[in-house]
């Protein structure tokens, strides 16, 4: 579990491999030393485990079906990404609850200056936006927000200055696309409301 609180901005060492599985080594100066092997990270959102750990560096492998329902089969050697190893007992929560499991894929749609932040807005499909509300929770890649508006297609974030300074939200274009996870609790209620007791 993770709470979308990211700890460091990792670089991509390297990416082999293709549709069948990719290799991603990252370099994680911060992060590193907080993961064991076997340990789980959240890397732009995804929960990927740690298959090898050195001082600095961490290695992932991503399978065919997280590649088919995330953008990591996208990243390139030197990409920057969201890093948060898994929430320990004890740890502050300071986000909300976040699974590293990637609801769905939105496209950003624009990105405008407000005052010292950005107001950025994000397109997702039907199946997302159904879990969003006004002051809601929602995980952008791997970074807990807060949904500011809501429209037909798409939802708005207003992202601060802190934000903006330590995650890769500040590297965003219009056109990108980004992992997307919706608050685990409204699912929970979905499900309850459709199979009463």
């Amino acid at each position: 579990m993770f709470t979308g609180i990211v700890s460091e901005v990792g670089t991509v060492a390297a990416v082999s491999g293709g549709d069948e599985g990719i290799r991603l080594e990252i370099e994680a100066p911060a992060t590193a030393p907080l993961v064991d092997i076997g340990g789980s990270v959240a890397v732009n959102g995804v929960c990927l485990t740690a298959e090898s750990v050195k001082p600095t560096r961490l290695t992932f492998h991503a399978m065919p079906e997280t590649l088919s329902r995330s953008t990591l089969g996208e990243i390139v050697r030197g990409a920057a990404v969201n890093l948060e190893p898994a929430l320990r007992a004890g740890d502050a929560m300071g986000g909300h609850i976040v699974q590293g499991h990637v609801d769905g894929i939105g496209r950003v749609q624009s990105i405008e200056f407000e005052g010292e932040g950005l107001r950025v807005i994000v397109e997702a499909s039907d199946d997302t936006l159904r879990y969003c509300v006004e002051k809601g929770s929602i995980t952008v890649e791997g970074v807990s927000l807060t949904v500011a508006e809501l429209h037909d297609d798409a939802f708005g974030l207003a992202l601060i200055p802190h934000t903006i300074a330590e995650t890769t939200l500040a590297r965003l274009v219009p056109g990108q696309r980004v992992n997307l996870e919706v608050d685990v609790l409204a699912k929970y209620v979905e499900r309850l409301l459709s199979h009463p007791a």
